[in-house]
Formats: structure tokens, sequence, C-alpha cells
């Protein structure tokens, strides 16, 4: 039997258009980490991944039993604290690695500890586990560099506000994006990107 891979089961969240489109995003249960700073050169921000992938694939290798699955894909909300794009260093994130719905406190707290012992130097009290539903949000898929984004998303949120919709973000509701090419890997212009911004009802 195949493992379940969410970006194929709920193409809905993982496989949008490149047009925009509305959609209500339900709860789900994530290992989130908070930092802020300049995700291309900071320590904290690579110490964060690090840590997500290493907690997400504990959880994966040590509930085979329950369920096999892939892990899915790194995503962040973003609060640029009004610089400019080009200005990253001010950033504050939220990184986060959605898990399957299975994960309780008990589950997390044994990844800490299988994580702890390969990796003693990281920091693990940073990681949560939690429930995060954003609701009604206008997406769609981004092809390119991270700083050609604000043209996609000048687009997106056009088709939101001439669909009857406005735009909500706030430091509750932030810009969200997942992370479906590895940027190591894959040329800039050829990254894919799930750009996602919460809405209200005019």
């Amino acid at each position: 039997m195949k493992p379940i891979d969410f970006k194929k089961t709920e193409k809905d969240l993982y496989q949008p258009k490149h047009t925009p489109s509305i959609i209500d995003v339900k709860e789900i249960v994530v290992i989130a980490i908070d930092g802020k700073g300049d995700p291309n050169t900071s320590a904290e921000y690579a110490a964060a991944i690090e840590t997500l992938y290493g907690l997400s694939y504990a959880i994966k290798m040590g509930n085979k039993a329950i369920l096999e699955y892939v892990v899915p894909p790194l995503e962040g909300l973003w609060q640029g604290n009004g610089v400019s794009i080009s200005d990253k260093s001010n950033f504050v994130w939220t990184s986060f690695i959605r898990q399957p719905d299975f994960v309780t406190e008990a589950i997390f707290e044994t990844a800490k500890k299988t994580l702890a012992k390969k990796k003693p130097s990281l920091d693990l009290t940073k990681a949560r586990l939690e429930k995060i539903a954003e609701g009604l949000c206008v997406q769609v898929m981004h092809i390119g560099s991270y700083d050609n984004e604000p043209a996609t998303i000048a687009a997106m949120e056009k088709y939101a506000i001439e669909s009857g919709y406005a735009i909500d973000i706030s430091e509750a509701r932030r810009h969200h994006e997942i992370y479906l090419s590895d940027p190591r890997k894959v040329e800039p212009e050829k990254l894919k990107t799930i750009i996602r911004h919460p809405i209200i009802k005019k």
C-alpha cells in the first residue's frame, strides 16, 4: 500500500491552479516555530527548519504502525512590519509542517526526545504542536523567484476583490506560503510556491 500523500489527497490545498481561487481552509494539526529575520541569512530560521523536519520525520518513523504517509511540505506565515520585500531583516515568521490528525502531545513529546538524542544542539523548546484553521482565503500557485511574488499577489488580491471579498491580513491572519520546491535544487524561475491570503466577505 502506498503512503498517503496529502498533496495528492487534498489537491485543493496543495495543488491550486495558476489562476486565483477562493478556498475555505479547515483546521489542521501542525508543528510550528516562531522567529524573526531574513530567511536567507538567519541562523534562527535555518535551525527552525532543521527542527521542524527533524520532528516531522521522527513522528513519521515512530508511528508507521498507525499510518504510512509522506511528510507534507514546509509552510510559512509572514509579516513584513511595513518594510519592503527586499528588506527581509525585519520579517516576523512562523514556520510549520502539517502533521496527520493522529499526532497528539504525547506523540510530539516522544518525537522531541528521539530528536534530542540525535541532535542535542537543537533547541526543541521553541517547537510547539497546535491546531490552526485559516478559514476563507484566496490562493494561487506562484511560479518563479520569491522576490517576484508581488505581481502574483496583486493579481490574486484583485481577483478576491472583484469576487466580492476584502483582504483580511492582520497579526492574527498573515501572508501564507507553501513551498513545493526545494530552492537548493530548483532554479529560481522554476520554484513552485502556493501563496494564500486571508479574506472576508464584503
